[in-house]
Formats: C-alpha cells, sequence, structure tokens
C-alpha cells in the first residue's frame, strides 16, 4: 500500500481524501468544520480523526492540499475595452482559480479607487491595449493605483510598451510583469499570467491566510480549489500518457454561494456560414456565477429564473415557495432531512442553478442576413456537440434526482439560441474527490485519471 492524502481546506468545511497509489483506489474520506479565524490545524485534527475511523492509521507517503479558506483568492482586473482586454484579463483570473471582486473598464475613477480600497484584494491584475497600441489607458490606471496604500501585490500583463513605465509608476507596490494578455486583437495569451497568479498565491497568500501553519505537514502546497478542480477536468477529458480521457466535457459545482462551470471544448464554430464575434475561448474555461448559490446566493436563482419556473418545478404553490425561500435565507445551514417541501424545492432550485449557470457559461448563435445570404454569428463558446456532463455540490450529490437537475444542463426550446449540449452522459462526483484529484493529477496523472474513471457515478444518456 502506498496511502496519499489530499486536503481542501474550504471556506466551511476542510475535506480530506486519502488514496492507495499502488491499488489506485479511493481509501477514504472525512470532513470538518474549517477553524480559519482560530487555528486551522484545529479543524485538520478533527477531520483527520475521523478519516482514521474510517481507513485506520496510515503512514502517507505523500501530502497534498489546496484552499479557498477565508475568501479563497480574490483578485480585482482593469482592463481597456470590456469585450477584449477586460476579458482577457478576467478569463486569465478565474483560470488561474481565483474570485473576481471586481472587474473595471476603461479609466479607473476615484469611485473605483474606494471600491479597491475597500475591498483589499488578494492580487490586482493590470491590463490594457494591444503590444504597441493604446498606452494611455493602463497608464492612467497605473498612476490612480499608485497613490493605494501597497496592501495587495499588481501584476502588470497589459501592453508592452507600456509594462516597464508602469512598473515605474508603482514603485513601492509588489509588481510582477507578465506577457500580455492579449498581444493582439483577438488573440490570448493568459497562460503566462495564471501562473504568476498561482505563484503568489503560493508565495504570498497562504502565509496571509494563515495556512502556513499547516505547511510541516504537506509534501506540496497550495492552488486555489478552483484551480485544483480545473485541473483534475482537464485530465478527464484530455487523458496523459497511457489512459485516455473521456472527451470534450462540462462540468457544473452547485455550492451553497456561487456556481461554477467549467468546460474542456474547442468551442468554434462548427459550420461554416457561421462568423465568430469576440475573443476565441481558452479550450479549458471556468466562469463563476457569484449570485447564483443553493442558501446564500438563493434569491439570485430566483431573480434568474424567476419564481414562476420555482413553483412549476417544485409542485409548490408561489407563496409556499416564498414561505420557504424566507425560510432559507434566514437559515443558510438548513437541509432538506426528509422534509417533502425542502427536497422539492431543493430539485428545483439545483435544476435552474444548473441550467442558469451553463447558459451564462456556453455561447449564443444569432440569425444574420448579408449580401450573401442568411449566416449566423456565434459569440462565447459553442458546447453543442459536448457528450459528458459531470456534476458536483452537495445538492446534488445528496439527491435521488441527479440526474434530471444534470439534464438542466443541455439545450432547451426554451433558449434556442443557447450553445449548450444537445445531449450528454452525466458523471456524478458522489465522493467529492474532483479537487483532490486535481491535485494528485500534479504529480500521479495516471492513477488520478483512473481513480476518478472508477469513482465518478456514470449515467447513460437519455434520449
Amino acid at each position: 500500500m502506498n496511502p496519499v492524502l489530499l486536503i481542501d481546506f474550504g471556506s466551511t468545511y476542510t475535506k480530506l481524501t486519502a488514496v492507495d497509489l499502488d491499488a489506485e483506489a479511493l481509501l477514504g474520506t472525512a470532513a470538518s468544520y474549517t477553524t480559519v479565524q482560530t487555528d486551522i490545524n484545529d479543524g485538520l485534527r478533527l477531520g483527520l480523526e475521523r478519516l482514521e475511523e474510517k481507513t485506520g492509521k496510515l503512514a502517507f507517503s505523500d501530502t497534498f492540499a489546496c484552499s479557498s479558506a477565508a475568501g479563497g483568492l480574490r483578485m480585482m482586473t482593469s482592463g481597456l475595452v470590456p469585450e477584449l482586454t477586460s476579458e482577457a484579463a478576467k478569463l486569465a483570473s478565474l483560470g488561474a482559480g481565483a474570485k473576481i471582486a471586481g472587474l473595471y473598464s476603461f479609466q479607473l475613477t476615484e469611485d473605483d479607487l474606494e471600491d479597491i480600497r475597500s475591498a483589499k484584494p488578494d492580487i490586482f491584475l493590470l491590463v490594457g491595449g494591444t503590444d504597441g497600441g493604446n498606452q494611455e489607458c493602463i497608464l492612467y490606471n497605473a498612476k490612480m493605483l499608485a497613490s493605494l496604500p501597497p496592501d495587495f501585490p499588481i501584476v502588470i500583463a497589459g501592453n508592452r510598451s507600456a509594462a516597464r513605465e508602469c512598473e515605474r509608476i508603482l514603485a513601492g507596490h509588489t509588481t510582477y510583469v507578465c506577457p500580455n494578455v492579449m498581444p493582439k486583437f483577438g488573440v490570448l495569451n493568459i497562460e503566462p499570467t495564471q501562473s504568476k497568479i498561482r505563484e503568489i498565491f503560493l508565495d504570498r497568500i497562504v502565509q496571509a491566510k494563515g495556512l502556513s501553519r499547516v505547511t510541516g505537514l504537506l509534501s506540496d502546497i497550495l492552488m486555489p480549489t478552483p484551480s485544483a478542480v480545473l485541473q483534475a477536468m482537464e485530465l478527464l477529458s484530455s487523458g496523459c500518457e497511457g489512459e485516455p480521457g473521456i472527451g470534450d466535457l462540462v462540468a457544473v459545482d452547485v455550492g451553497g454561494a456561487t456556481t461554477d462551470v467549467y468546460s474542456m471544448a474547442d468551442g468554434m464554430p462548427e459550420q461554416m456560414n457561421t462568423v465568430y464575434k469576440g475573443l476565441p475561448e481558452p479550450f479549458a474555461k471556468r466562469t463563476v456565477e457569484g449570485d447564483i448559490g443553493m442558501r446564500y446566493s438563493v434569491r439570485g436563482i430566483v431573480e434568474a429564473a424567476g419564481i414562476d419556473q420555482v413553483s412549476r418545478l417544485s409542485g409548490l404553490s408561489v407563496q409556499r415557495a416564498e414561505e420557504l425561500l424566507a425560510m432559507l435565507r434566514d437559515h443558510t445551514d438548513k437541509l432538506p432531512e426528509g422534509d417533502s417541501e425542502l427536497e422539492a424545492l431543493d430539485y428545483a432550485l439545483a435544476s435552474l442553478a444548473v441550467e442558469t449557470a451553463v447558459a451564462r457559461h456556453a455561447g449564443t448563435m444569432e440569425e444574420a442576413y448579408t449580401m450573401m445570404g442568411k449566416t449566423f454569428v456565434q459569440s462565447g463558446k459553442n458546447l453543442m456537440h459536448v457528450k459528458q456532463v459531470v456534476v458536483t455540490g452537495g445538492s446534488l450529490i445528496h439527491t435521488r434526482r441527479v440526474a434530471e437537475i444534470a439534464r438542466h444542463a443541455f439545450w432547451s426550446a426554451a433558449q434556442p439560441n443557447s450553445l449548450r449540449p444537445r445531449d450528454a452522459d452525466v458523471w456524478v462526483d458522489k465522493t467529492y474527490i474532483l479537487a483532490a484529484m486535481g491535485l494528485l493529477a500534479g504529480r500521479y496523472p495516471a492513477a488520478a485519471l483512473r481513480i476518478m474513471k472508477k469513482e465518478l457515478q456514470k449515467y447513460g444518456t437519455e434520449k
């Protein structure tokens, strides 16, 4: 036996997963409250005790960890044009596992500065202009940021002609210069910036979040939890040497406060008479819907989908649904636990969270007419060919209706312009191991992939 321990320091729970590399098998999982406000070791010790009750005492050969504790990796960004450099900055930040606390375009205002000062982000990403293009905006924003206290590092990843001048303007602040996230019009280059963001997370954020107190236990620390999940999804999709992946996929993680969506697909137009509008999107894409969640953001689901939809899917009257929603607002820890009305409401909320989040993540297709006749304009990512959908999150793991909920990720006639998957197999992360497998993938990709194939519960395509 060659046991490895994988730890996810979550904002609410510290989740532990033990695997045996020799057997390429899951040994056990456990969880305890994350005690980041006191000593993070307290929650970890309790989790280890609970894990040992299931697995027996183990001598771990390696221990890896990720974290979204204490708010995770909070970033703010500024760019020039919303649809171009600002969008590139957003993709770079989300792909690095960050939570975006603020996204600005054009020149920063005094009100923007006040928001930034109050928010105190972990990292600020300053971009703007293609290489050799507009310098005025990024230089202006550098001067505005220079007036703030040096409370957070600033990554400069804009017009290369202005990058070093921005660095001089921001003397006194901790700065890092990266290649432009959009060096040419319509061209993305976000990987170097994502690597730098993760490096800063390791060097600085781990200390600030109090996670350095557990580094003596770890073989390798840390990456943001969403970055670990993204790594797991890339591996599951593309495979590795000696082990094939399952192909293009969409993954949805429905949480209490946010819903994360991941897609592994090229996403470009498939028809000759289709024109693509906007930035080409990365093969591995992550989006976060901060207003869509099962408890803390439950009102966001209702506002996005409408109370009538909640009533229709749950079978509850509008009045009764509103009464239960008000109760959940005040009791965010409330679980159905056999309550048939709450089970019905949670089914509706989870279904609409999946539907809303995937619709926002996927692209759209519109008809247009030119001198050559009818054509189509695609914006965003085309996911209609994707044949695998992976779902996770407490509301999906602990329900018998998970396949029904997951099917709300699919295309529907109610939103005919959406480029969501038309039909797919559903894979369910019943044991909550995706972040753990992303961690394991960094050192043992084949083992991580084979464990995922064993542990993810598959539901066949339903016509």
